[in-house]
Order: C-alpha cells, then sequence, then structure tokens
C-alpha cells in the first residue's frame, strides 16, 4: 500500500503562503481562513507533505471564499514526509505518522470547532487524509465527506460509512485504481441511506489536485474541476 505515488511530485513547501494565518486548535498548529462567523466550517486534511503546500493552502483559501471557515492542521508537526531523505523512505516515516493518530487528533479538532458553535462540519482527505476522513465518516463524526485520490481506504471502509461522501479519483493510480473506485461506488449504491458520488477523472494521476503544476494549464484545468467539484458537495450538505 506505501506505493512511490504517495510521494511523487513533492510541492515546495512555504510556511508564509495563502491569505489567512496560524492558530492552534486542540493542540494543533492549524492553518485557518475564512471568517469563523459564517459556522460553516471545513477540515482540509493534507497529503503526506503537510500544511504548508501551497496548492493545499490556496485551496482552503478557495473554500473560504465559498463562504465556509477552513481549517488546515499541521499534522505532522514539521515532519512532512520528504523523498530526498533516503535513509527514512515513506515505509518508515508512516510509522510515526499513521492515520490512526490523524484520526485522533481531526476527533479533537472537531469536537473543539463544534464546542465553540462551528457546525456544520465536513472534512476533505487527500491521499493519507482519506483515510483519516473516512474513519471519521464512519462514526459520524462530521457532516459531510470527500475523498480526494484516496490512499489506504478499503471497501469495508466505505461499507461503513453513515454521511454524505463524494470520492474523486484519478484514472492513473496505484492507490486506488478506478477498479477499487468501482467497488466503492458498486458498495455506496447498495447504502440507500447514504448520499454519495464518485467520479474519475480521466487522464490524471494520483494527488493531481494539490500536486499540479501551476505553469500546465490543462493539469490546472483538471484540479480546478476537481476543486469545484468538492466545494460543490460542501455546498450541498453543509449550507
Amino acid at each position: 500500500m506505501s506505493g512511490p505515488q504517495c510521494c511523487e511530485n513533492p510541492p515546495a513547501l512555504d510556511p508564509n503562503c495563502g491569505s489567512g494565518h496560524l492558530e492552534k486548535i486542540a493542540g494543533l498548529n492549524a492553518y485557518v481562513t475564512g471568517l469563523p462567523e459564517s459556522k460553516l466550517t471545513v477540515v482540509l486534511v493534507s497529503d503526506v507533505f503537510g500544511f504548508e503546500a501551497p496548492n493545499l493552502r490556496k485551496l482552503a483559501d478557495k473554500v473560504a471564499a465559498a463562504g465556509f471557515y477552513v481549517i488546515v492542521p499541521d499534522y505532522f508537526k514539521g515532519d512532512p514526509c520528504n523523498p530526498e531523505i533516503a535513509e527514512r523512505p515513506f515505509a518508515v516515516w508512516l510509522k510515526d505518522h499513521g492515520y490512526e493518530k490523524g484520526f485522533d487528533e481531526t476527533k479533537l479538532i472537531v469536537e473543539a470547532l463544534k464546542g465553540k458553535g462551528l457546525s456544520p462540519v465536513g472534512a476533505a482527505g487527500f491521499c493519507w487524509g482519506a483515510k483519516v476522513v473516512v474513519e471519521l465518516s464512519k462514526r459520524g463524526l462530521i457532516e459531510a465527506a470527500v475523498m480526494l485520490h484516496p490512499s489506504f481506504v478499503t471497501v469495508e471502509d466505505i461499507k461503513a460509512v453513515t454521511v454524505p461522501i463524494c470520492i474523486l479519483g484519478a484514472e492513473i493510480d496505484q492507490m486506488s485504481p478506478p477498479a477499487l473506485l468501482k467497488q466503492f461506488e458498486e458498495a455506496l449504491a447498495a447504502k440507500t441511506e447514504v448520499d454519495a458520488f464518485v467520479k474519475i477523472f480521466p487522464k490524471v494521476s494520483h494527488g493531481w489536485t494539490v500536486r499540479y503544476d501551476v505553469g500546465n494549464a490543462e493539469a490546472v484545468k483538471c484540479a480546478e474541476e476537481a476543486h469545484l467539484d468538492m466545494n460543490e458537495w460542501f455546498v450541498k450538505y453543509l449550507k
């Protein structure tokens, strides 16, 4: 499951990017953008490169512009995956940053947000973050979920989902290939009590929604289409 696609196209991290600010929530630093007065809240759970990725923060600002209060936690506490460190390959890094811990931390974040009256809460997970989001969805801790090019998510996970869920996948994906996404779709179709949407984007690879080349117009277009799908899902179920 620890395929190389999780670590492809690493972004140039920038702690100062984005129009939001840093804030500590439930013990974790987080990039925060948007107005809390909206009360409609979205948590973005990053891929393995963490919360300083410029495209991820740009997306957070875009979601905020749609009327949401957006939180992007620093799950890795200054230790995002770095493929250039040969002596610490992805499988070793992952042992220190398992999704179970990410789920526990996000559960506390969601509780803290709702404790402040920030509700409903939706969550979107990218790659590594999708596993965190599906765990939240299985327990009904959020009101809407989006998974983008998920990693580590199983059909059994999908069968246990209890909230509206949108799954945006890539045609070229070792972590969640189209055949697996079709199984997700079939499992969700059998759950008539849960609204769901599954879409496979042609000619794109795992990570395309946040690790695209900003100078590549076609890559930007594909990413923006997925961003629009995500935003529309949250507008439908959080507003």
